[in-house]
């Protein structure tokens, strides 16, 4: 039995290994792993990347005026100004500092978020697949009752209850994000736990928690891996959209949804305001969407690079 652990462990770094290779050779992969590292350095060193306080008014430290167009001074802004490369919000504070500190936000957000609904999700999903019979029917299909509501309304809903704020959103979306990551590991623990490796070990006497977690899950998890990259990005797109109307960031977190939701009536006297955290949304939900991509290519055992 020794030796096959240790065959079947090389076996697993070996596919490992492989899938990274592969996830090297897809454009798209690579593309989401350049966005993304980018984005968490500027999450890591937002302190020294914002020249200024993402939450306190410049009103007496500069003299500023409100939603003020941005100011570059190699664009051929004057060099008496204040540099301010993508303006003032309407609190009189410098909208690139609040973008780049609300990259922190953002992150946390859909990791936090989605590293909970996949650890509910695995551990109902697992129950289900494994145990079937009446424990199974009861799980799934109360997950599917949840499926059956339209994503954010239920996130609405659930976070009118609880009350805005962050944490709450962030509950709200952990929590109908579940049964998706539950459905699909129980369709691969289904799969898996018919496998000869898996008979053997029961055949030997190994109890059911020694099956699932050293020969089921870590044969089961790559589906989820994808299924969470790609997660990620939504989560992020929903909390921004509970922000937006106002279940979610509360000023004055600088959250990208919470920004547009402030500015969202200055679209055409003052669009950077709006633009800024929008591009913002839209290249973080890219990147997850594009590394997602990629390593769902570099999974699937039927592409051959």
């Amino acid at each position: 039995m020794s030796k096959q652990r240790k065959r079947k462990q090389k076996y697993s770094q070996g596919l490992w290994r492989l899938t990274i290779e592969r996830l090297f050779r897809q454009r798209s992969g690579i593309a989401g792993m350049i966005i993304l590292g980018i984005l968490v350095l500027i999450a890591i060193f937002a302190p020294f990347i914002a020249p200024y306080d993402p939450i306190e008014p410049l009103i007496g430290i500069e003299n500023i005026k409100k939603r003020e167009k941005p100011c570059i001074h190699l664009l051929g802004c004057s060099a008496d100004k204040p540099q301010h490369i993508m303006g003032i919000d309407g609190n009189v504070r410098d909208l690139f500092s609040r973008v780049v500190y609300g990259t922190r936000v953002s992150l946390f957000i859909g990791f936090i978020t989605i590293g909970f609904a996949v650890v509910v999700g695995v551990f109902l999903g697992t129950i289900a697949g494994y145990s079937g019979g009446w424990l199974e029917d009861v799980i799934m299909r109360t997950l599917d009752v949840m499926l059956a509501f339209p994503f954010l309304l239920l996130a609405i809903a659930i976070t009118s209850v609880l009350g805005p704020g962050l944490t709450n959103a962030m509950l709200a979306i952990a929590i109908v994000s579940i049964p998706a990551y539950a459905r699909v590991i129980r369709s691969s623990v289904l799969s898996v736990k018919e496998e000869e490796y898996v008979s053997a070990a029961r055949a030997v006497g190994a109890s059911p928690i020694r099956i699932v977690s050293q020969h089921i899950l870590p044969n089961a998890l790559p589906p989820l891996i994808v299924q969470g990259t790609l997660g990620i990005g939504t989560a992020i797109l929903e909390a921004a959209a509970l922000s937006f109307l106002g279940l979610g960031a509360q000023p004055p977190t600088p959250e990208w949804g919470a920004m547009l939701s402030a500015e969202r009536a200055q679209l055409f006297s003052a669009p950077h305001l709006v633009f800024f955290p929008g591009l913002a949304i839209m290249i973080t939900v890219l990147g997850f969407n594009l590394l997602g991509d990629g390593l769902r290519d570099a999974m699937d055992p039927r592409l051959r690079l």
